[in-house]
């Protein structure tokens, strides 16, 4: 029985193995919304975007991004 990543990530409603998904870190992230790393660390701990705990560090699921960005999820101001 594989880890799936709907058991591990909290708030997603993913259902895919783990060799399906491509998890980024914090500053990728936030390159690819271009906003600020501080930005992506607050909608991760609001629940907004879902993430990984690694160490000391989150890792967030490329797929995630994806729905953020067409949900508008990031702050206009």
């Amino acid at each position: 029985m594989s880890t799936r990543v709907a058991d591990v990530v909290k708030g997603a409603c993913v259902a895919q193995d783990f060799d399906d998904v491509r998890f980024l870190t914090v500053a990728e992230v936030a390159e690819m919304m271009r906003v600020s790393k501080m930005t992506v660390y607050r909608m991760v701990h609001a629940g907004e975007l879902p993430a990984i705990r690694f160490g000391r560090s989150f890792r967030v699921p490329e797929s995630a991004i994806a729905e953020a960005l067409s949900r508008g999820v990031a702050d206009s101001a």
